[in-house]
C-alpha cells in the first residue's frame, strides 16, 4: 500500500515538473517571438526632466523623482480642460489656474504651448509647468498644502541633428547607439503612427534615418523637436516621412499624406493579450464564445486616444465591458473602448472627439482579469478584425503644391545625406553656416549641426 502511494506521489511530481517547464517554455517562445518595441518605462526616465529649474526644488515639495510628462495644447484647448484631462480634481485645477494666472494671460494660449504634469515616483500628480513657446515657462509645485509658483523666461534655440542606424534592441536604445536622443523613439512613433504599429511591427534589423530637430533652452539641451525627414526600412517595406506645408503634416515621397482615416493602436506604446477571434476561451466566464476586439495590455490610467475623427454615440457602463466608449465614424464605421477606469473630461454622448484625442483611461472594469482596453471596431453593424482594417489615406497635396513639395523633399534628401540644416526658400545662406560636428559611429554616424 505504502509503496502504491510512493509511486503516486512520484507520478504526481514529475507531472507538476513537466507543465511548470512547458509553461516556461511557452513564456520564452513568447517572449522571443514578440517583435522589439518601446521601453515602457522610457517616459518616467530622469533625462526626459526638461529643465534644471525642476531638478533643484527639494524644498518645494517636487525632488528628484518627479518626472514630466509633455503635451501640446490642442486648437481650442484651454488650461482648465487640459488640468481636467490630467486628472486634477475641478477645485483643485481652479487653484492652480490661479497661481499660472499670475504670470501668464491664459486667453493667449497657442496650440504650439506645451504643458507638462510633473508625477513623483509613484506617477500620482504633484505639480504642473506651462512653457510658452519662445518665451519661458511658467513653474507651479505644491507646498504646505498650497500650490506655489514660479516664472523663469529662457532663450531658446534649435539645431539639426542627422542620424542613422539599425534596430538591434529596443528603439530607443538602437536610437541612443545611432547618437540620437532616446525620446527621438517616441516622435517616430508618431509620425510614423498611421502605418507601423510600434507595439508588433518592429524587426530586429529595421533600418532607420532621419533628420531632426533638437531644441536648447540657454544653451542647454531640452527636448527633441520635429522629425523632417524619416526613412524607416521595415521588413522590406521602406516607409519615408517629409514634413511639409502650413499644417506641418508628413507626407510619403510622392506627396500622399501619411495621416489615414485611423490610427494603427488607440494606445500609443503597449503590448497585445489577445486578438481577434470566432472562438476563444473567456477567463472569467470560463467559456468558448467569439471575441470581437484585440485586447491591449497597459497599466491602469494609461491613455486611450480615439483613433479616428467621430462623434461619441455612447459613454457609459455596458454590461461586461464595463465603463465603455463608442464612437461614431463616418462612412458606416463605430469604434469601441471596453473596460476603461474613467472617462476623459467632457467625454459623453453627443460629444464630437478628433483623432488621437484622449478619450479614457486604461481599466480593469465589468468582466476583466486585470488591466487592458478591448478595442473593437464595426463596419456597418458588423465587427471587423483592427489589425486588418483596409485603411483609408487623407487626400493628397494639391496639384499647384506639388512642385513646392517635391523641391522640399530632395532638398531634405540632400539635407540628410550632408548632416546640415536644409536651405529653406528665402533664407539667406549665412544664416545657414554652423559649426558641424561628424561623429562616426559602429551602429551608424551622426551629425550634429
Amino acid at each position: 500500500m505504502n509503496r502504491t502511494w510512493i509511486r503516486l506521489g512520484v507520478l504526481s511530481l514529475l507531472v507538476a515538473v513537466a507543465a511548470g517547464a512547458y509553461l516556461v517554455t511557452r513564456s520564452l517562445e513568447s517572449d522571443l517571438a514578440s517583435p522589439p518595441k518601446l521601453l515602457p518605462t522610457l517616459a518616467y526616465s530622469p533625462e526626459l526632466v526638461a529643465h534644471p529649474m525642476w531638478a533643484a526644488r527639494v524644498d518645494g515639495g517636487l525632488g528628484r523623482q518627479d518626472l514630466p510628462v509633455e503635451f501640446a495644447f490642442r486648437r481650442g484647448e484651454t488650461l482648465s480642460d487640459a488640468l481636467g484631462a490630467l486628472g486634477f480634481e475641478p477645485q483643485e485645477a481652479n487653484l492652480l489656474t490661479e497661481e499660472v494666472a499670475k504670470h501668464v494671460d491664459l486667453r493667449r494660449l497657442r496650440p504650439e504651448d506645451r504643458y507638462a504634469a510633473m508625477l513623483d515616483s509613484d506617477s500620482r500628480l504633484d505639480g504642473f509647468r506651462l512653457t510658452l513657446n519662445g518665451k519661458g515657462q511658467v513653474a507651479v509645485w505644491e507646498r504646505d498644502g498650497r500650490w506655489q509658483s514660479e516664472w523663469q523666461p529662457f532663450i531658446e534655440s534649435t539645431q539639426v541633428k542627422a542620424i542613422k542606424g539599425e534596430l538591434d534592441d529596443f528603439l530607443e536604445t538602437s536610437i541612443s547607439r545611432a547618437g540620437g536622443h532616446p525620446t527621438v523613439a517616441y516622435v517616430m512613433a508618431d509620425v510614423l503612427q498611421w502605418d507601423l504599429d510600434f507595439n508588433r511591427d518592429l524587426r530586429l534589423g529595421d533600418r532607420f534615418e532621419l533628420l531632426y530637430e533638437e531644441v536648447f533652452l540657454d544653451g542647454k539641451f531640452y527636448r527633441v523637436g520635429s522629425i523632417l525627414t524619416l526613412t524607416y526600412e521595415n521588413g522590406g517595406k521602406v516607409l519615408e516621412a517629409y514634413r511639409f506645408g502650413d499644417d506641418k503634416g508628413y507626407y510619403d515621397s510622392e506627396g500622399r499624406p501619411l495621416q489615414k482615416l485611423f490610427l494603427r493602436s488607440p494606445l500609443r506604446f503597449s503590448r497585445i493579450t489577445s486578438r481577434f477571434t470566432g472562438r476563444r476561451f473567456h477567463p472569467v466566464l470560463k467559456t468558448y464564445r467569439p471575441h470581437y476586439g484585440v485586447d491591449y495590455g497597459a497599466p491602469t490610467g494609461t491613455p486611450v486616444r480615439a483613433t479616428a475623427n467621430g462623434v461619441v454615440r455612447f459613454a457609459g457602463w455596458d454590461r461586461g465591458g464595463g465603463k465603455t466608449i463608442k464612437v461614431r465614424h463616418p462612412n458606416g464605421y463605430l469604434t469601441a473602448y471596453l473596460h476603461l477606469s474613467r472617462f476623459a473630461s467632457g467625454i459623453g454622448a453627443g460629444r464630437r472627439v478628433s483623432q488621437g484625442e484622449v478619450i479614457g483611461y486604461v481599466g480593469s472594469t465589468g468582466l476583466a482579469t486585470g488591466p487592458h482596453l478591448d478595442y473593437r471596431i464595426q463596419r456597418d453593424g458588423k465587427w471587423i478584425n483592427p489589425l486588418t482594417l483596409d485603411n483609408k489615406p487623407a487626400e493628397p497635396i494639391a496639384d499647384e503644391q506639388l512642385p513646392a513639395f517635391l523641391a522640399w523633399r530632395d532638398e531634405l534628401r540632400v539635407a540628410l545625406k550632408e548632416g546640415r540644416q536644409p536651405f529653406v526658400p528665402g533664407s539667406s545662406e549665412s544664416d545657414l553656416v554652423a559649426e558641424v560636428e561628424t561623429a562616426d559611429r559602429s551602429h551608424g554616424s551622426t551629425v550634429a549641426k
